[in-house]
């Protein structure tokens, strides 16, 4: 049984659908309801749950509808997050901002690893896998709230490999580079209300970072979470895996 966060659009949703595709049973969770049942009607087979993971409740909420709906679970993929849209030059940075990037992007990734770990542990397998980011390995400008998260998650992800891979469990964490999303798109808008550039312009230049002259799919990451997520990927634990296309950061 697989959880799923932020699997309402992008990243998360296709690695719902990858892995409901090759025969995980899977509760995808964000908190848009619309988004959620526009991926079901797309795989009925996906069952789902609106509720938002910034705090404990709703963290405490989606494990147990998880295993009331579908049993112990086996898998989790931490990819809900907010982006970096509404990050500031640290002596601009709110605290308020930053706690509520660090409620979503690192503290839900480990309130749901840890109860979701007690499943694994009991059945003696699990994988997790935490959406991380390029952002994760490097710093950037007026980017303080996401940096640290990514950096965060990375740890975290880290130190959980040690844990759970006593009993055949593993976690790992992707870092996607530039990927053709919504979020990307909110980041794209505050970069051209701070520079003026058009939208083509910004995305031009991030493409320009690849070698092959574009940025990533969605697809692309979700391939690689739905591999560290199979039997195949068993010999992998505590790595934090670049998808980046070759991009240099």
């Amino acid at each position: 049984m697989a959880l799923v966060t932020g699997a309402g659009r992008g990243i998360g949703r296709s690695a719902a659908l990858l892995l409901a595709r090759r025969g995980a049973r899977v509760m995808a969770v964000a908190r848009t309801a619309a988004a959620l049942e526009s991926l079901a009607a797309e795989e009925p087979s996906i069952a789902w749950h609106a509720v938002s993971l910034d705090g404990e409740s709703g963290c405490d909420e989606a494990i147990t509808v998880t295993r009331e709906r579908l049993g112990p679970i086996a898998i989790v993929v931490n990819n809900a997050g907010v982006g970096s849209a509404d990050d500031r030059e640290i002596w601009n940075q709110t605290a308020e901002g930053f706690r509520a990037t660090m409620a979503l992007n690192l503290e839900a990734p480990f309130l749901l690893t840890r109860a979701a770990s007690e499943d694994m542990r009991a059945a003696g397998w699990g994988r997790i896998v935490m959406v991380s980011s390029t952002s994760g390995q490097v710093g950037s400008p007026r980017n303080i709230a996401y940096t640290t998260s990514k950096h965060g998650l990375i740890g975290l992800m880290r130190a959980t490999a040690q844990d759970v891979g006593t009993f055949g469990g593993t976690c790992n964490a992707v870092l996607p580079g530039w990927v053709y999303t919504e979020m990307a798109e909110r980041s794209a808008t505050r970069q051209m209300g701070r520079t003026g550039q058009t939208r083509e312009a910004v995305w031009a230049e991030r493409d320009a970072g690849y070698p092959r002259g574009r940025s990533l799919t969605a697809d692309e990451i979700g391939e690689t979470i739905a591999f560290l997520c199979s039997d195949a990927a068993s010999g992998i634990n505590g790595e934090a895996i670049t998808v980046a296309a070759g991009g240099v950061w």
